[in-house]
């Protein structure tokens, strides 16, 4: 295995118990399964995207920049599912992360405000990216 792939394993294993403290807290919070479920899948693909391309880095270790990375680029170009639907989805699930991680002692509460402004802020940048053009139409 090389040095990457056990970069990789690693911060999985270090994100696992964050994802499974997060479903509990949602829980806690009386949310519906689907919403809870939801959340939780939301997070756990962007820790796959922050696990696999450089600089790997931990759900905990996230930057506003990753986050606008990942919906004005990564998710709308890689993503066939992506849909205006599902960026407010992600966009619902990282305002309650971050939340959750900022109560839980995990996440500094100035960076929290600075992931809520940029979600703020680009949102419409965020769902212009997946917009579908029927004058881009390759088929």
């Amino acid at each position: 295995m090389s040095d990457y792939d056990k970069e990789v394993q690693k911060i999985r294993g270090y994100n696992q118990p964050i994802l499974d403290d997060f479903r509990k807290w949602l829980e806690a919070a009386n949310l519906a399964v689907k919403t809870i479920e939801t959340h939780v899948l939301n997070m756990d693909f962007f820790s796959e995207y922050l696990a696999y391309y450089p600089p790997l880095s931990k759900l905990d270790e996230t930057q506003p920049s990753d986050i606008y990375d990942f919906l004005a680029d990564w998710f709308p170009r890689k993503v066939m599912w992506a849909s205006p639907y599902n960026t407010k989805s992600h966009i619902a699930s990282f305002r309650k992360f971050f939340k959750f991680l900022v109560e839980k002692g995990r996440f500094n509460p100035e960076m929290e405000k600075q992931i809520k402004e940029t979600l703020k802020e680009n949102k419409q940048v965020f769902l212009d990216a997946v917009e579908f053009d029927d004058d881009t139409c390759w088929f």
